[in-house]
């Protein structure tokens, strides 16, 4: 069965056979026009021409037909010159072609037959006509052979996801969600004993010691004898003071000649219950951390399922325009498809190659979906800058709002080998782009690792799709579950929206942060304690609106704490107020150059200053 795209170059060549029998005073404008259009698409160019000359052979008067058959062949040379030159041609070159390929041999053939100056005229309003019709004709030809034709698949290509595929996602998700209740609705911490738990070591005790005792039925038989009362302040006061009070030894000695043995004995057992108890909520410690990233996992392939949406067909046109100006630049795609983020923004992806093995920048590419889809598009982080013959995956992005430029400075505490701050720049997709900041506890080797640990494991979960507030959860579990004494570090971020301006601060422990908003600087301060000390932990976050050309400062406590002044923050108010440079790097350099001027040039602690800036494009 002959395929679609088969049945459209059929059309293709019947069209050129019906467009010659248009005729506008005695001209043939639509000949030219039609040609140069379809010769574009790369159609089988050779039927292309026999068509059109057999269209005109049927409807086209033989001198005309002799001076349409030469604007052909010459529209056509100068495409083929041209795509050989450039690598690519675009449709307004064709119609130029066509357009003086009509008026040359409009002016030649008045020449020859020495007509009226008036047909010249008409000869230039040809041109004009047929240029304007190339122009038009060209998308909707392009339009006509690239839409309902199903997308070839490239050799190693993936599927593209498809609704079921997203099905698929949403249950996975709801199993770990699962997951994630039952290991949350285990049993709870325990403070302490239970009752059932003390009478179970008061049996143990009674097994060891009194079984062999002459007086144990008449201690243990009844069940008012006073030895129930005894053991139980017994238990109570070893389990507060860890020892047995005086007074419950001697109380115990009027009851039983074995007392030493007894308390002995009980203070080894709780030991055993109290190490006991410290693993078990350990463990359960640790199913609720485990609880935690199961709703992280299921939060991710949730968010995965309804991240993109694909519109490529409900936008059919837009994807048409935009194959049709990579067309024009040399460029074959495939596999195009467009989708629609979260935020209502548009991402294009396709595999793609140079026609003409020639090296192509992908700036122009994005130029050309810029275009095509209306809108303001860019490469994807990943994108190569050159595209050649070999096929590559392309994505460009919906460009943001703002763009976004970071600067750091930073000392070394005196004597100290390495920093004991970490910091990292990122930026994420969907136009994000995060600062972060941690300070281990300490300075040297050790609290560099442990900030380094707290920041790479911020990027990973962050690069990796996570939500902030899960990847600073996931972060802290990690830490806890390491478990090693004195392992925690602050974390500072500023995660700033490049479409919309808005900027989230999440502050666990750290030092306040700064917004310099031209003449008004606004101090954000945190008061929670630093991650991997409790596996709740407690994050603070706020919002701000930025604007064109305010300034983020995130850094340190090292930097406050040495101010020696009552209200550092107030302080560093100023400092900031009196600093008038829109250089990032140069502002962070000047804020510590302040800074020892309070210290007399000593680094008492590990200093480190980040800023952002922040412009309209």
């Amino acid at each position: 069965m002959m395929n679609k795209s088969k049945w459209k170059e059929i059309v293709l060549y019947v069209l050129a056979i019906i467009v010659a029998k248009v005729e506008f005073a005695g001209c043939y404008p639509l000949i030219p026009g039609f040609f140069a259009a379809a010769f574009m698409e790369e159609a089988n160019r050779t039927l292309l021409l026999v068509f059109s000359i057999f269209g005109m052979a049927l409807f086209v008067p033989v001198q005309a037909m002799a001076k349409y058959t030469m604007v052909m062949l010459v529209t056509g040379v100068v495409i083929k010159l041209v795509e050989w030159a450039y690598k690519s041609c675009r449709a307004y070159v064709g119609a130029a072609a066509a357009a003086v390929s009509v008026l040359l041999l409009s002016a030649a053939g008045e020449a020859l037959l020495v007509g009226s100056r008036g047909l010249v005229w008409m000869g230039v309003m040809e041109a004009i006509f047929v240029s304007a019709m190339v122009m038009l004709i060209s998308p909707a030809l392009h339009r006509l052979m690239e839409e309902g034709i199903a997308p070839l698949h490239w050799k190693g290509q993936a599927e593209p996801r498809t609704p079921e595929h997203g099905e698929k996602l949403q249950t996975y998700a709801k199993s770990f969600s699962g997951l994630s209740k039952i290991f949350a609705h285990m049993e709870r911490f325990k403070g302490g004993f239970e009752p059932e738990e003390m009478g179970r070591m008061q049996q143990e005790i009674a097994g060891k010691i009194c079984m062999d005792c002459e007086q144990c039925a008449i201690c243990w038989q009844e069940e008012t004898s006073p030895m129930y009362e005894v053991f139980y302040r017994l238990f109570h006061s070893i389990e507060k003071r860890g020892q047995a009070e005086e007074e419950v030894h001697q109380e115990l000695a009027g009851y039983c000649p074995y007392s030493d043995s007894i308390v002995e004995e009980a203070v080894g057992i709780f030991e055993k219950a109290k190490l006991n108890l410290a693993w078990y909520n350990r463990l359960l410690e640790n199913r609720g951390i485990i609880a935690e990233q199961l709703d992280a996992m299921a939060y991710i392939m949730e968010d995965c399922a309804r991240e993109y949406r694909d519109i490529s067909q409900q936008e059919a046109r837009l994807v048409a325009a935009v194959k049709y100006r990579l067309k024009e630049r040399g460029v074959q795609t495939r596999e195009i498809h467009l989708y629609q983020r979260q935020n209502g923004k548009m991402s294009l992806q396709m595999k793609a190659a140079s026609k003409w093995g020639n090296c192509v920048p992908v700036k122009e590419l994005a130029k050309a979906a810029s275009q095509g889809l209306k809108r303001d598009m860019v490469p994807g982080r990943y994108t190569h800058t050159l595209l050649g013959k070999e096929e590559a995956f392309l994505t460009f992005e919906e460009d943001t709002l703002f763009h976004a430029l970071q600067g750091v400075a930073r000392l070394t505490k005196d004597h100290a080998q390495v920093s004991g701050d970490s910091f990292s720049f990122l930026n994420l997709e969907g136009g994000e782009c995060v600062m972060a900041l941690s300070d281990g506890m300490g300075s040297g080797i050790n609290a560099c690792k442990e900030s380094e640990m707290v920041i790479e494991l911020i990027e990973k979960f962050l690069e990796s799709g996570f939500q902030k507030e899960t990847a600073i959860r996931m972060m802290n579990s990690a830490m806890v579950i390491q478990g090693e004494d004195g392992m925690f570090s602050t974390v500072d971020m500023a995660c700033m929206d490049l479409y919309t301006g808005m900027c989230d601060f999440y502050k666990i422990g750290a030092a306040a942060t700064f917004i310099k908003h031209e003449q008004e600087i606004e101090c954000i301060s945190s008061a929670s304690l630093p991650a991997g000390i409790l596996q709740q932990i407690e994050i603070e976050k706020t919002s701000r609106q930025l604007k064109n050309g305010d300034f983020v400062v995130l850094l340190t406590d090292g930097v406050l704490d040495f101010l020696k002044v009552p209200m550092p923050e107030e302080t560093m108010q100023e400092i900031l107020d009196t600093i008038e440079t829109n250089n990032p790097g140069q502002m962070a350099k000047q804020i510590l150059e302040r800074i020892l001027l309070f210290t007399a040039g000593k680094v008492p602690d590990d200093m480190t200053v980040l800023v952002a800036g922040i412009w309209e494009k």
